[in-house]
């Protein structure tokens, strides 16, 4: 498992792994860019939902070592998006102490392909759409704000029920499953065990957290009403 992982401006994806790892080993010991690798990411509900995992993303192509002038401009890279202690704060703490072995090593994945499989179904997505995709603002605090609207709003959820039409039906539990700038997706479940997901978009995608307050507000008010 990568400590860290990011996508450069031209879609690489850049791992962060044990200097150890079998991934390390094997990158260290191929031919520039004959050694193809997959990377599976698995998207999993922050919420106690029946069928948790959300979707799976792979991603395929060619693993090669970060090397010279790269490595500082990944360091500082993966350091900006997922800060890990001091690890990337110095070039040198790559590097074991008296070993001369890495501890850590930066490796490049030249995508190829790219499959995803998640609640709004399976596609193949262009690299050129990886390297051109802007992080969601919402994305980072995706898991606590489930989370809080879960436990602490599980009410408000349930009054989105008024919002289905007739796919409404009385007794239904409402779970917030997914949450990101464009609108909320919740899971809805009857008294027979059978459940449903509907999505409840916003009437402009949220640049930030303000933006999304008021959003969700503005959604608990069409429901109440």
């Amino acid at each position: 498992m990568p400590v860290a992982r990011t996508v450069t401006p031209d879609g690489d994806v850049i791992l962060l792994v044990s200097g150890e790892s079998a991934a390390a080993r094997a990158a260290a010991h191929a031919q520039d860019d004959d050694l193809t690798a997959v990377i599976e990411i698995t998207d999993v509900a922050p919420v106690s939902v029946p069928h948790r995992i959300r979707g799976r993303a792979w991603l395929a192509g060619w693993l090669t070592p970060v090397r010279g002038d790269d490595r500082g401009t990944c360091a500082a890279l993966l350091a900006e998006r997922h800060p890990v202690g001091e690890l990337l704060g110095l070039g040198e703490s790559l590097d074991a102490p008296h070993t001369g072995r890495p501890a850590w090593m930066m490796l490049r994945l030249e995508v190829g392909e790219i499959t995803v499989d998640d609640l709004w179904g399976a596609e193949h997505v262009d690299p050129d759409d990886l390297a051109a995709a802007e992080p969601d603002p919402v994305s980072p605090h995706e898991a606590e704000l489930l989370q809080h609207l879960h436990s602490a709003h599980g009410d408000r959820i349930g009054e989105l029920c008024g919002l289905l039409g007739d796919r409404a039906a009385r007794g239904m539990t409402a779970v917030p499953l997914a949450l990101d700038r464009a609108g909320l997706r919740v899971r809805f479940t009857g008294a027979a065990g059978g459940s449903f997901d509907a999505r409840f978009d916003f009437p402009e995608p949220v640049a930030d957290i303000c933006g999304l307050r008021r959003a969700m507000r503005a959604l608990f008010s069409a429901a109440a009403h």
